[in-house]
């Protein structure tokens, strides 16, 4: 069967199973079952009957709303590559938006300050954040924790050979040997108020962590926590970057602002214009 005809009804049966981007997905799992870069499939003239089969099987597994990173194992992120599957959080590409922060934030210490930035990433998940500073700012010294177990052993997968300094814990005490010696402290903590379950995309729901994903009744609990720990971990004048849902665009900077220990407290939006992440300077 030719691919066109193929990807034509992939993605009819994935846009019938509610799947946000059904073109897309039926191209990358094609791409997958055939084991060529996306690119590429437009070279291919016949797909034989089990590459034919093998898709079937993957295309029935998404319309169950299976995230397409779990079926193709990995998740693309900034510059970086990252294994992923059942029992870690998906990185999301906005949350690219908050590591480039750091990433800015990290170089800048290294360019004034003359010596390499100390960053620390709570609630590290897959890693992804933490493989960005290490990639992208090679000089920093950057540290991870992650208190899910399963959770752990990607992020350990996705920071070998980094450098990074991965530890398994809670952000609530994470890091005492390093309090008032940090530069950066970034995270993307649960954020999604209980209530909001029913609203909570399936990809997410039943398949990401529980523990990555809801933080109490309004959503900021893991907010509240990030707070306090970055105020401990900072020097005077180090900065702090969250990511929050888009409806926290008011509440997720007042929980910086509420304390009178910040300065500088600032939302920032993602390229579609939602508020997407609330940043900080402890003051001197």
């Amino acid at each position: 069967m030719r691919p066109r005809q193929l990807l034509g009804a992939a993605a009819a049966r994935l846009a019938a199973a509610g799947v946000d981007s059904p073109d897309h997905d039926a191209a990358v799992l094609l791409a997958h079952v055939l084991d060529l870069p996306r690119g590429r499939l437009a070279m291919v003239r016949e797909v034989g009957e089990p590459e034919i089969a093998a898709y079937d099987a993957v295309l029935t597994r998404r319309s169950a709303r299976v995230p397409l990173q779990h079926l193709t194992g990995v998740a693309g992120f900034r510059y970086a590559e990252l294994a992923v599957g059942p029992g870690v959080f998906v990185p999301r590409p906005e949350t690219e938006l908050l590591a480039g922060w750091a990433v800015d934030e990290a170089r800048e210490v290294l360019a004034t300050g003359g010596r390499a930035p100390v960053v620390v990433d709570l609630c590290t998940g897959s890693g992804a954040i933490a493989r960005s500073l290490a990639d992208e700012v090679p000089d920093a010294v950057v540290h991870a924790v992650e208190l899910d177990e399963a959770a752990l052993v990607w992020a350990a997968r996705n920071l070998h050979g980094t450098g990074v300094d991965l530890r398994a814990g809670s952000m609530a005490d994470a890091f005492d040997d390093l309090v008032g010696t940090v530069d950066v402290v970034v995270c993307n903590p649960p954020y999604i108020p209980l209530e909001a379950w029913e609203s909570v995309a399936p990809e997410a729901r039943d398949h990401d962590p529980h523990l990555a994903l809801f933080s109490g009744a309004d959503g900021l609990d893991a907010m509240r926590v990030l707070e306090r720990r970055a105020r401990r971990l900072l020097r005077r004048g180090g900065v702090v970057g969250a990511e929050h849902a888009d409806a926290q665009g008011a509440s997720a900077p007042a929980v910086f602002a509420a304390t009178g220990a910040w300065i500088d407290v600032r939302d920032h939006r993602d390229l579609a214009g939602r508020p997407r992440y609330v940043t900080a300077s402890l003051a001197g």
